[in-house]
């Protein structure tokens, strides 16, 4: 069995994960969690093949480093929690007026559920319509963010173009003021 330092690699490998991954944890953001991942699948499989593998058991734990990390990775691009930016996600229920989303469950007076293009970290928010049913997979524009709880909508496709274009404005402008009000 390979040791580094008197501790078994595959125990050094899997205890250096859990430590990133706990630390993650404690400061989200998917900053550790890939390469912590990662380092707990290849210890995991380590202990588990314990000196079966001899000589190529370095070899072996770095494929799984690598085919772990790169299915983390994948996961986590897919959520779309690295790639954004920090314009791109909300900061408070105003900034949500005028996004534009899909509706996910249909949107009735009562409820319903939408995901927004640009909804911060869960785009998914409970939603309810301003005129009529809104059906599943049409796309939407909030009109109200209600505090950020449960968003008022309208469907884009009963809005005009002038409509649309007055509620683009409206939400940039008030987006503007309350980016220059002090806090």
């Amino acid at each position: 069995m390979v040791e580094v330092l008197g501790v078994p690699l595959s125990l050094l490998l899997l205890l250096v994960g859990a430590g990133l991954v706990v630390m993650e944890a404690l400061a989200p953001g998917a900053h550790f969690i890939v390469v912590g991942v990662a380092l707990l699948a290849a210890g995991a499989v380590g202990l588990a093949l314990g000196g079966l593998l001899g000589p190529l058991t370095p070899l072996v734990l770095a494929a799984v480093v690598i085919l772990a990390g790169a299915a983390t990775f994948k996961f986590y691009q897919d959520l779309g929690i690295r790639n954004r930016t920090a314009d791109a996600q909300t900061s408070d229920s105003d900034s949500l007026r005028g996004q534009i989303g899909r509706v996910t469950e249909r949107v009735t007076h009562d409820g319903g559920e939408v995901k927004l293009e640009d909804g911060g970290f869960n785009p998914y928010y409970r939603a309810r319509s301003m005129d009529g049913d809104i059906a599943e997979g049409e796309e939407v524009i909030v009109l109200d963010p209600g505090g950020g709880n449960v968003l008022t909508v309208a469907s884009l496709s009963e809005l005009d173009d002038i409509e649309r274009e007055l509620e683009r404005g409206r939400a940039s402008r008030d987006r503007e003021e309350s980016d220059t009000e002090p806090a």
